[in-house]
């Protein structure tokens, strides 16, 4: 079965179809499902909190490589998020294997270097809620070098504003002590993913442009980030912070 998620970039065609019983996202939870939950020991909490249908931002933290496996795990709907073209283009088996699982659990690949890779990637994620489908998004941009969370950048704001889409914000709490620097096999261990209850920003419709307000809706959805994952908070961004 072809997917959107098997192209190397997004581009405007892209279609993202409903997930069937014979999907390759059914057949990789029914099969390493069962694998995946007695190796991480996933507890799950507020998941009643994502709508049963309609376009939804799922919008967290991010600890390590293996958030982007956990989520999907945990939750009923597909979900569909951004990844780093360079997970799918692997040689060898291995690379294949990669791709198949990644673009199967949802992962759509853009080359985010350059000047247009944010564009890409938002431009994405506005098609995915379009056609009434889950976004996952890590707003910090890349992950905690530090275990703490840091700035939100403002794409998940404009993603909201265009499409009206709500954001239920989650924080994956343990994963950072089963794979230590995101690098490596992890350990089996426990993790909990804790999702808020929804935020709806429509007071804002019209006010896309104007920055103070992309700002206000970012720190307001980091704010319940923070809340739920009980990391303590830093004003700047993780790239920033990295790179110092």
């Amino acid at each position: 079965m072809s997917s959107p998620a098997q192209t190397r970039t997004a581009s405007a065609d892209v279609r993202f179809p409903p997930e069937g019983p014979l999907s390759r996202f059914a057949l990789i939870k029914a099969v390493l499902g069962p694998i995946m939950r007695l190796m991480f020991r996933p507890q799950v909490e507020g998941a009643e909190n994502i709508p049963g249908d309609g376009p939804v931002i799922l919008a967290g933290n991010h600890l390590t490589f293996i958030d982007s496996m956990i989520l999907p795990l945990v939750c009923d709907r597909q979900v569909f998020f951004i990844g780093k073209d360079e997970y799918v283009t692997g040689k060898g088996l291995k690379g294949r294997l990669m791709a198949w699982f990644f673009t199967g659990t949802g992962m759509i690949p853009v080359d985010r270097d350059g000047g247009r890779g944010g564009v890409a990637a938002l431009m994405t994620g506005r098609r995915v809620l379009e056609e009434g489908n889950v976004f996952g998004i890590y707003p910090e941009g890349t992950r905690s070098p530090d275990g703490r969370l840091y700035r939100g950048r403002t794409g998940i704001a404009r993603l909201t504003l265009m499409t009206g889409a709500p954001v239920v914000p989650f924080a994956m709490i343990g994963t950072d002590k089963l794979q230590p620097g995101g690098a490596g096999l992890p350990r089996p261990g426990k993790v909990t993913v804790r999702f808020g209850e929804a935020m709806e920003f429509s007071r804002y419709d019209g006010m896309g442009r104007d920055r103070y307000v992309l700002r206000a809706i970012t720190d307001s959805v980091m704010t319940e980030v923070m809340r739920l994952s009980g990391q303590e908070y830093v004003d700047m961004y993780a790239s920033k912070a990295k790179a110092a």
